[in-house]
C-alpha cells in the first residue's frame, strides 16, 4: 500500500512539473517584449505620423496566440458566469455543455438499448454471428459524420440528427464487445447451468451477464469516448447550441482565447466521462 501511495505521489509531482514546464514554454513563446520606436524600424516622421493617426508606434504586432495570463482571465470570466443566456449565439459555457451532454446521453442510451441485447443474441448464437458479421464489418468503418447529410435529409431536424450520429457511432463498439464477451464465457459455467437445468433467461442474467460485464463496460467506455469526440464535430456542422458550435462560433469571431478554453473544457469533460466508466468497470471486474 505504501509503495502504491508513493508511486501516485511521485506521478502527481511529475505531472505538476510537466504542466509547469508546458506553461513556462507557452509563456516564453507568446510573451511580447516592449519595443521602442527604434525597434520598430520607423523613422521619426513615421513615428510622428503614427501618433497623429492614433496608433502606438512602440507597440509590436502580436502573433495572435494568447498568453497563459490571457487564458486564465478568459477561463475565470467563463467560470464566473457559466449559465448566462444573452441570445442564440451568446450562452454560458455550462449551457453549451448541457446541450452537448444531453445529445450524447440520448444517443448513447439508444445505442445501449439496441447494441447490448443484440450483442447478447449474436454472442450466444454462432449462426447469427456469421449472419450479422458482414453487415457489421461494412457499416462499422463508415465515419459517423458521413451519416449526417442523410440524417438531415431524412429527419429534417439538426438536433435529432446529432443524436442519430451519436447513436450510430456508439452502437458498434458496444455491439462487438458485448457479442465477444458473451461468446467468451467459460464453457464450464454454461455446462453447470445446463446441468442444473437453469432457464435461458435466468442463465443469461445470472451466469452470462456477470461474466461478460467487464467486456460490455469496455465497449461502453470506448463508445462514450467516440461519442464525445463526434458530438463536437457534429455540432460544428449543424450549429445551434453545444460546445462544438461554441468552438466554431468563437473561431468565426477570431477569439482564440475562447477557442482554446473550449478545447480544454472538452478535454476535461471527456476525461471525467472516461474516469466514470473506468470506476464502473472496476465494480464489475472480478479476479479469478
Amino acid at each position: 500500500m505504501r509503495g502504491l501511495t508513493s508511486l501516485r505521489l511521485r506521478a502527481a509531482i511529475l505531472s505538476a512539473l510537466i504542466l509547469l514546464a508546458l506553461l513556462a514554454g507557452w509563456h516564453a513563446a507568446t510573451v511580447t517584449p516592449a519595443a521602442g520606436p527604434a525597434a520598430t524600424g520607423m523613422t521619426a516622421e513615421q513615428v510622428e505620423y503614427a501618433k497623429m493617426m492614433g496608433k502606438d508606434p512602440g507597440a509590436t504586432k502580436s502573433a495572435g496566440f494568447p498568453t497563459p495570463g490571457q487564458m486564465g482571465a478568459t477561463a475565470l470570466g467563463h467560470l464566473a458566469r457559466p449559465f448566462y443566456d444573452n441570445g442564440p449565439n451568446d450562452k454560458g459555457i455550462a449551457i453549451q455543455l448541457a446541450h452537448s451532454l444531453l445529445r450524447v446521453g440520448l444517443g448513447f442510451a439508444l445505442a445501449c438499448i439496441v447494441a447490448i441485447p443484440l450483442g447478447f443474441v449474436i454472442g450466444m448464437s454462432p449462426l447469427l454471428h456469421r449472419a450479422f458479421d458482414p453487415f457489421i464489418q461494412v457499416l462499422k468503418p463508415i465515419s459517423p459524420l458521413a451519416w449526417m447529410p442523410l440524417a438531415l435529409y431524412t429527419i429534417k431536424d439538426s438536433s435529432v440528427s446529432g443524436i442519430f450520429v451519436i447513436f450510430i457511432c456508439s452502437v458498434w463498439p458496444m455491439l462487438i464487445n458485448t457479442a465477444f464477451g458473451v461468446a467468451s464465457v467459460k464453457r464450464e459455467w454454461l455446462n453447470v447451468a445446463w446441468t442444473l437445468e437453469v432457464k435461458p433467461l435466468r442463465k443469461a442474467l445470472r451466469v452470462i451477464l456477470p461474466a461478460a460485464a467487464p467486456t460490455i463496460l469496455t465497449g461502453m467506455r470506448i463508445s462514450m469516448g467516440i461519442a464525445w469526440l463526434v458530438i463536437v464535430a457534429a455540432e460544428m456542422l449543424v450549429g445551434g447550441t453545444g460546445i462544438g458550435y461554441f468552438v466554431w462560433n468563437e473561431w468565426n469571431n477570431l477569439s482564440l482565447t475562447n477557442v482554446i478554453f473550449a478545447i480544454l473544457v472538452i478535454g476535461v469533460v471527456g476525461m471525467l466521462l472516461d474516469l466514470a466508466f473506468a470506476q464502473l468497470q472496476k465494480l464489475v471486474t472480478y479476479v479469478e
